[in-house]
């Protein structure tokens, strides 16, 4: 079960929903969030200044800090779960939230969802040139590729080698960042997702679902920085769940692939 708080249903229909049906807002942000107290209030006021965004929801995923009472006083519509539950979960439920607003707001469910990693902060604004493409037409989802950030990472990139891997494997196409988290998609092609991969591979699980379904993915540039991993026993913890939640998604598809459940968006 997942709590709300923040602006409110009624303040959104009143006001956010209402406006936004006539300025022709077509974006919903969901930020997935745990522990981001000291950077959540820059990245929902970052991505409210994104043009074309209606809505910004935070998923509060199980935080013992700040973040939801901060996330909400940013101006985000907030929800939280009572415990840690993952990114895929976070993801869901945001979207599912978006859908629920919209629908409280009178509104038809008609935006494009645009995914924030909630460490963003002032940059998270220049994620907009992600929804550019999706709202042209021009591409199902986008996927952002980030500049070399302004402080090292401590990983070795096992995690990175195994996703790409296995994507161009899947799909015969290699991405440069495959765990890139900033991605703007239609909402055709997020159910098409559905169920999404546990933890940590929803990204791989998704791109690869989304192309061998017949959607179109391409990446683009995106001048983002965001907190990098370090090298101390939770850094590695962390990196170590990613490589568990990547190859479990690449197992099931592998194994959807040899029981022929791919079902091809266009014949």
């Amino acid at each position: 079960m997942a709590e709300t708080t923040g602006p409110g249903a009624d303040a959104q229909a009143d006001d956010a929903h209402a406006d936004g049906a006539q300025a022709g807002h077509a974006l919903a942000v969901v930020i997935p969030a745990r522990d981001e107290a000291a950077r959540i209030a820059a990245t929902v006021r970052s991505a409210r200044d994104i043009p074309g965004v209606g809505m910004v929801v935070v998923v509060d995923d199980g935080s013992h800090d700040a973040t939801a009472r901060l996330a909400a006083e940013a101006g985000a519509e907030v929800i939280r779960h009572p415990r840690n539950r993952g990114k895929a979960a976070a993801l869901q439920t945001g979207a599912m939230e978006v859908g629920r607003l919209e629908i409280a707001g009178g509104l038809p469910i008609h935006r494009a969802l645009l995914f924030v990693d909630a460490d963003l902060e002032a940059t998270a604004a220049n994620t907009a040139v992600l929804a550019a493409p999706v709202l042209a037409g021009g591409a199902d989802m986008t996927i952002a590729v980030l500049p070399e950030q302004r402080s090292p990472g401590g990983g070795r990139g096992r995690v990175v080698r195994l996703a790409r891997t296995g994507i161009a494997r899947a799909t015969g196409w290699t991405p440069t960042q495959p765990l890139s988290g900033m991605r703007c998609l239609t909402r055709e092609a997020f159910r098409a997702a559905l169920p999404l991969a546990r933890g940590w591979g929803v990204e791989t699980g998704m791109t690869i679902d989304l192309i061998t379904a017949g959607f179109r993915v391409t990446e683009v540039p995106c001048d983002l920085q965001h907190r990098v991993t370090g090298r101390d026993w939770r850094s590695r913890l962390h990196r170590a769940r990613q490589y568990r939640d990547v190859a479990m998604a690449l197992a099931v598809r592998r194994a959807r692939h040899r029981l022929g459940r791919v079902s091809p968006r266009h014949p």
